[in-house]
């Protein structure tokens, strides 16, 4: 089979059901939606009895394969899930791989697990396991996108609103998606079919929004400077330690100089992002799109500026660090109204 997206699920189904099929990502409504997708297509196919597995200490792969060769006595067919809290190491990914190609027509497995890094996706095993099944990547729904992810879900429901409204939505859910998801469902309810009413809409959606500092390194890369605002006020607000907030921002400031020298070294950008371990396709976009817009001199700004945060977080200077923050963020995201902290020499 192959490696597909989320949105590609149904009609890849509607047209074969092989015998394996593995969900993998970080957005739970979206994982969840889409084993349930793959469910019912399963029982329709004629899967009438279900196994559930976690992978747990007490979990025996000896113990799924045998439930995998035992035939059902009163159904049709079967469905075996396996759940895994974290990636799988060799050994049970070679023997998923083993089995996946000799599973009897009546057997089908279902594969959920947080998303798989590039080193797993690239093994030998998972590779014959792609083959051999059906590998769904769901994908994060990062912040420009949530808009137009949101008028989707109204549309479903026969409803629509202005990108005013959409974009007043997402602000007040983003980060939390399984939020945003129940906003939708209780505009359904509250305001009728037809194109949302702005102020209705705006009384009826709670501010939920979550945020975390990768988010808000991803953003000040991006080059939102609103963003960077909202986002740093948020995670002050949810009483983020500031240290792990310094440490992301410091990290993207690093990672920035770093990929800057080495091209200014006359060496190919794409080496330096693998030395700086971007092995992420979104990550790279974002460090691109940065080194374009900021100059050597800014990013060393935002060096210097990262080391007097980091003598502000541990009390060696005087100062706000969460203003020390702020403007090592703006300065990460290009802009040049900023908070001027002691930097270093």
């Amino acid at each position: 089979m192959a490696m597909i997206r989320a949105d590609e699920l149904h009609d890849t189904l509607a047209r074969q059901v092989p015998a394996l099929v593995w969900i993998h990502g970080d957005e739970p409504l979206l994982a969840l939606e889409a084993a349930d997708q793959a469910r019912r297509v399963i029982r329709t196919a004629g899967a009438e009895e279900r196994c559930v597995f976690e992978v747990d200490r007490r979990f025996r792969f000896d113990d799924l394969a045998r439930e995998a060769d035992a035939m059902s006595l009163f159904a049709t067919g079967k469905l075996i899930e396996l759940r895994l809290k974290a990636k799988p190491g060799k050994e049970l990914g070679a023997s998923l791989a083993a089995l996946a190609p000799r599973l009897s027509s009546e057997v089908r497995l279902l594969v959920t697990s947080p998303r798989l890094d590039r080193a797993t996706t690239g093994a030998d095993w998972f590779t014959a396991i792609a083959r051999a099944g059906l590998v769904v990547a769901i994908d994060k729904v990062d912040r420009g996108a949530l808009p137009r992810w949101i008028g989707a879900r109204l549309a479903r429901q026969k409803q629509s609103a202005d990108a005013a409204t959409l974009e007043m939505i997402a602000d007040r859910v983003e980060g939390n998606l399984l939020a945003a998801h129940q906003e939708v469902l209780k505009l359904g309810l509250l305001c009728g079919p037809g194109k949302l009413p702005p102020e209705e809409a705006r009384a009826a959606v709670l501010d939920v929004a979550r945020y975390d500092p990768w988010a808000l390194a991803e953003t000040a890369l991006a080059g939102d400077t609103g963003r960077v605002v909202r986002c740093l006020d948020g995670l002050r607000a949810e009483g983020q330690p500031e240290p792990l907030v310094l440490w992301v921002l410091a990290d993207a400031a690093r990672t920035l100089h770093a990929l800057s020298s080495a091209v200014a070294a006359g060496r190919p950008l794409a080496q330096a992002k693998q030395e700086a371990r971007l092995f992420n396709r979104q990550r790279e976009v974002l460090y691109e799109r940065a080194l374009r817009r900021l100059s050597p001199q800014v990013m060393t700004r935002a060096l210097q500026q990262a080391a007097g945060t980091d003598r502000i977080v541990k009390g060696v200077e005087q100062g706000d660090a969460w203003a020390s923050l702020l403007s090592l963020a703006l300065l990460i995201a290009g802009s040049p109204a900023r908070l001027d902290v002691p930097s270093a020499a």
